[in-house]
């Protein structure tokens, strides 16, 4: 066998140690969330725990080198909690939980999630407060959390998510002031609507969280 031969398997050797890794870390991550899930109707069926590569598992998309992307689990009538797991899947763009029973509150972990684009946790029974942590979610577009449970004022952290385009909080318990800051003044009332706000915030005048 040639130098130039020796050498390329080794490469490639050392390579798969990396690639097993890093997808077994996501693939310990997706399995620690489907124990805190209820699944009547067996979507989760495939995840099996004792493959390395979770990308073969359905409803998880993975990217050319086997990173988790996407994980669509809307509509599947699931139900149970979000753990700090979730925080553990760094290149995560898309998280789509809508339409489900998943309760308790929402992992401040997800803010760790510095590639997210979208994230739709609309028409659960989620509670307690938006996590500030949501405000380091630079690249997030879209950010659903309408028709929950969820208490507290909106943080004022998120007013520097840039790239934000639709935000949708309506039909849940919160409070305070609506921000006017940021993308804020562009997003319609109808975001906002069947909460316990005290109207838009009026900067220096009234606290933002104002009626909490």
């Amino acid at each position: 066998m040639s130098t130039l031969a020796v050498l390329s398997a080794l490469f490639l050797l050392l390579q798969c140690p990396l690639l097993s890794l890093s997808t077994n870390s996501e693939g310990k991550a997706l399995n620690a969330l489907r124990r805190r899930l209820s699944d009547p109707n067996n979507v989760l069926q495939s995840w099996d725990p004792t493959l390395v590569n979770s990308c073969t598992w359905f409803h998880v998309t993975c990217d050319s080198n086997n990173h988790v992307i996407r994980l669509d689990l809307g509509n599947s009538n699931i139900s149970g909690t979000l753990g700090p797991e979730l925080g553990q899947l760094p290149h995560l763009q898309y998280l789509e939980l809508y339409r489900n029973n998943i309760s308790g509150k929402i992992p401040e972990e997800i803010g760790n999630l510095k590639n997210l684009i979208s994230m739709d946790l609309y028409d659960n029974q989620l509670e307690g407060n938006i996590p500030k942590s949501f405000g380091k979610l630079k690249s997030l577009k879209y950010l659903r959390l309408n028709n929950n449970k969820l208490t507290g004022s909106i943080p004022r952290e998120l007013i520097h998510l840039k790239n934000l385009k639709i935000f949708d909080v309506s039909n849940n318990d919160l409070c305070g002031t609506i921000p006017v800051e940021g993308n804020f003044e562009s997003f319609p009332m109808e975001s906002f609507e069947n909460n316990k706000f005290s109207g838009p915030e009026l900067k220096g005048l009234v606290p933002y969280d104002f009626g909490c």
